[in-house]
């Protein structure tokens, strides 16, 4: 075909007479006033020479008028009243007058109208070349009406597409359907080999009708599917060569094989990824689901099997997804059909793999315009296990608010909000159908649900919901503590959700005071009730703990801490877990120091778990030296701990170390730990035995002994001396409830220094001087010490010395008081190495107590009167310097 011929063609038309003698004079009767006045019109006007645009005009609404008459009529035919062939000759003649520069004009758009309008009317007693002549005569007016200069214009066959369609999509009459399509395929064809196209890209017909013809290609009636496969074949041209560079796919197939041609073009995995774009594929599928929802089965069936056909390869980027939900949302009780019904249910698993955050929000956004109920969507996506997980891993990114998703990049410029991931979680955990799922899923799920409540109740954000998508019934917490639950029941966890609520643990949780009390009745709750996750929850903290700025750090540590009284989860401990903890120790955050001290003290109660706490030891001795005051207690409390439940076998290198750790604590100036450290070091010594005690540790035991007896003296009474009822027997546990609060009445709180002297003398084999050590005073104790023990009479006097810096100043009297009995038993060798006793007596006369300067004063003048009777000529006892002895 010249596609340049066609105005030479329609120069030749002219209204002639046919050969065969046709009736003007039409039947008037049954027809109402309005229609009978068009026939009268019709006829004066065919009559007539040269009308004007007014009665054009006129006329075409005329022919309008009468072609829904006959339409109406059940055996309706136009040739009752006028030939069809005059009249589409005579609107031709209109149009070919019209100027050819004004294509648009009110004519040409009358007269398409009444092409639409007469196509559809039966002229069944017309010869055969007058039908013929008919199609042809309107075939070239439509070619005509969508010409813009020398190319075919886009925007007006759009315009005349959209007004025959309907006749094919509409009408159940067979004829109406050929006719359509067949106006439709000669158009396409009239069009296809043009080499250009005005106003191509506002063709926005593309995917309809890509949807229509191929659902018309497989209509049971061989007529319709044949008309449809070529005009298929036409419109594919058409894009073909106008998207892509003039390539040509072997489109010289015979006319016989070109449905299945048309098929397989359709449906090929090239033509629907790369000749269509997102949008344009949306319109294929809607056509088929629109379909579906038809009362033919053979409808229903035909676009149930378009879709398999597509569905079959990898979906490719689709647009219009929130109207293709929407459609199934509002549809899905209206398609009965089975396989209907697993079609629709794929089409919406498939993009709510890939479309999830528009999936979801068009869902919400449907259901919070009061539109719940309509159909199952939850379900659905429910239903497919592989796209629950998907959607569920989708939404556990989506959770917390500063937590980057590890997925892919989303595409669209829509955002889901944590509100909307939880309630689309809640959702889908309703649904009884994936229970294995929700097994799978439940540590990192449970985890991040309340690391949402901690963040929404500690932080506070008023950011975190979304003011396009929150809804009054449910607050963000309160939504994520109903999801919580809701996981735990689905988990089959439903007693515990009722003992968690008996013990008003929800309500702590939603409490920005209580918060992280009910995070420790959570975690402890469930190793009470033997939670079969508790094991996979721990491993999965202990994966995110890797992370240093984890913004729920502090809730991950508590709820570990927790999980670790239970005997399995200790179980599961390795050294890797461990130093992932120990790195923690070095940050800056009192509260999570504490925890992880107990759980140093969970470790050391299980007994078994000796070689990871050997790797926490020196961190944990370490926090003794913390400038927190708040964290050296709470390594006191748990180091009194450690000393109940290790072993000397098994720890002998730790308790002896921490025995020197403690001598500078026994000076604090806080009572209360002052009182820590002795009790720490009285139950130390009482797991002692003889057997055991070689050095280093015997010779801080005997470092110690001077300073046991004088905080006999100390200000805290349950540090001093107390006698018990009695006999004055000492034998008691080492640890009280809490010493500040116990009373003094008919069984006298506990005492330290007595009982560890006790002790001290009985590994020593000090047999005489425990006697005292029970019964006697201070000044007894000491004089019967240094008798007995003579020879360590320098060593006892290196104690003194450190004791004069005690902040107490009883202390530090006795101190000096018993600096200056050993001053004098020392002979004349030994009181040449008492330099530094005498300096630090200089200072001592400067001590704020004077009965301490007063002693310190005596003190020097004995000491210096021992010097001139020892030495001859009276010089300085200083001046000679002998090595220093070893004791030990």
């Amino acid at each position: 075909m010249n596609p340049y011929s066609h105005k030479h063609q329609l120069g030749r038309v002219t209204l002639s007479r046919s050969t065969h003698q046709v009736s003007w004079n039409p039947d008037l009767t049954g027809l109402r006033q309005s229609e009978r006045e068009a026939c009268e019109f019709i006829q004066e006007f065919l009559e007539e020479g040269q009308p004007s645009e007014s009665e054009k005009l006129k006329f075409l609404r005329a022919v309008e008028t009468l072609s829904a008459t006959v339409q109406a009529q059940a055996n309706g035919n136009m040739n009752d009243y006028f030939p069809k062939t005059i009249l589409a000759k005579k609107i031709e003649v209109l149009i070919l007058e019209e100027s050819t520069e004004v294509l648009v004009s009110s004519v040409h758009q009358r007269a398409m109208l009444c092409i639409v309008a007469l196509s559809g009317c039966r002229s069944t007693y017309a010869p055969c070349f007058l039908t013929c002549q008919t199609v042809q005569a309107l075939d070239d007016m439509l070619q005509a009406l969508v010409m813009e200069d020398m190319d075919p214009d886009m925007s007006l066959l759009q315009n005349f597409l959209e007004i025959i369609l309907p006749w094919l999509t509409l009408s159940e009459k067979v004829h109406q359907q050929v006719r359509a399509l067949g106006t439709i395929s000669r158009m396409l064809r009239f069009i296809c080999n043009f080499p250009r196209l005005s106003h191509m890209m506002e063709f926005s017909m593309t995917g309809k009708m890509m949807g229509i013809l191929g659902l018309s290609c497989m209509n049971a009636n061989h007529e319709i599917s044949i008309e449809a496969s070529e005009a298929l074949h036409y419109f594919f041209k058409i894009l073909v060569l106008h998207r892509r560079d003039q390539t040509t796919l072997g489109f010289g197939h015979a006319q016989s094989g070109m449905l299945t041609l048309q098929r397989q073009l359709l449906f090929s995995l090239q033509f629907f990824r790369k000749y269509l774009t997102p949008e344009e594929r949306a319109d294929v599928i809607m056509v088929p689901m629109e379909a579906m929802t038809r009362a033919s089965r053979h409808d229903v069936c035909a676009a149930s099997k378009m879709l398999k056909m597509i569905l079959k390869h990898p979906m490719p980027e689709i647009g219009k997804v929130p109207e293709i939900i929407q459609y199934i949302y509002h549809n899905m009780n209206r398609i009965t059909e089975t396989t209907a019904q697993e079609t629709i249910k794929k089409i919406l698993y498939l993009l709510a793999q890939t479309y999830t955050e528009e999936v979801i929000l068009t869902l919400f956004n449907m259901e919070d315009g009061s539109q719940r109920g309509v159909c199952k969507p939850w379900e659905i996506l429910a239903s497919f296990p592989k796209g629950y997980e998907v959607i569920m891993e989708f939404l556990l990114q989506k959770l917390t608010p500063y937590q980057k998703s590890k997925g892919q990049e989303p595409s669209h410029s829509t955002e889901i909000s944590p509100l909307i991931a939880t309630r689309a979680i809640q959702e889908l955990l309703l649904e009884p159908s994936r229970r294995t799922e929700v097994q799978t899923f439940f540590p990192s799920l449970c985890m991040a649900l309340l690391f949402q409540i901690s963040f929404l109740v500690v932080e506070g954000d008023t950011d975190f919901q979304d003011q396009q998508h929150a809804t009054e019934r449910m607050d963000p917490v309160s939504s994520s503590v109903e999801a919580l639950k809701t996981l735990m029941r689905s988990t089959g966890y439903g007693d515990y959700v009722s003992y968690i609520q008996k013990l008003g643990g929800w309500e702590l949780l939603t409490s920005p005071e209580g918060h992280y009390e009910g995070v420790t009745l959570l975690a402890r709750a469930m190793v009470i009730k033997n939670c079969w996750h508790n094991r996979p929850i721990f491993s999965f903290l202990i994966r995110i703990l890797q992370e240093r700025d984890h913004k729920n750090r502090l809730t991950a540590f508590m709820f570990l801490t927790e999980l670790l009284r239970c005997p399995d989860v200790a179980a599961t401990v390795d050294e890797v877990t461990v130093h992932i903890l120990a790195n923690w120790f070095q940050c800056e955050e009192p509260a999570i120091v504490k925890l992880l001290l107990r759980v140093v003290e969970t470790f050391a109660k299980h007994g078994n778990m000796v070689q990871q706490f050997r790797i926490l030891e020196p961190y944990v001795l370490g926090c003794c030296y913390s400038l927190d005051d708040d964290i050296v207690m709470e390594t006191f409390t748990v180091l009194k701990c450690l000393v109940e439940h290790l072993t000397w076998k098994h720890s002998s290198s730790f308790l002896t170390q921490l025995t020197f750790m403690l001598g500078p604590l026994f000076e604090e100036e806080s009572e209360h730990l002052r009182l820590m450290a002795f009790e720490i070091y009285g139950a130390l010594l009482a797991k002692v035995k003889r057997t055991v005690l070689v050095f280093p540790l015997k010779h801080q035991v005997l470092n110690l002994i001077v300073l046991l007896v004088l905080h006999l003296e100390d200000a805290n009474v349950n540090v001093a001396q107390v006698r018990g009822p009695g006999h004055g027997a000492w034998a008691s546990p080492w640890f009280s409830p809490h010493p500040r609060n116990s009373s003094l009445g008919a069984f006298l709180s506990l005492q330290i220094c007595r009982p560890a002297l006790c002790h001290t003398a009985t590994i020593l084999g000090w047999s005489r001087l425990k006697a005292i050590f029970a019964e006697k005073d201070v000044w007894t104790i000491l004089r019967a010490l240094l008798k007995q023990e003579g020879k360590r009479a320098l060593w006892f006097l290196k104690q003194c010395l450190a004791l004069f810096k005690s902040p107490q100043a009883p202390i530090r009297q006795t101190a000096v008081r018993f600096a200056g009995q050993i001053i004098q038993t020392l002979d004349a060798e030994e009181a040449n190495e008492i330099e530094e006793v005498y300096t630090a007596l200089k200072y001592m006369r400067e001590d704020p107590d004077s009965m301490v300067s007063c002693l310190a004063a005596q003190t020097l003048y004995i000491l210096e009167a021992k010097e001139k009777l020892l030495v001859n000529p009276p010089t300085s006892c200083f001046c000679s310097r002998r090595p220093r002895k070893t004791y030990s």
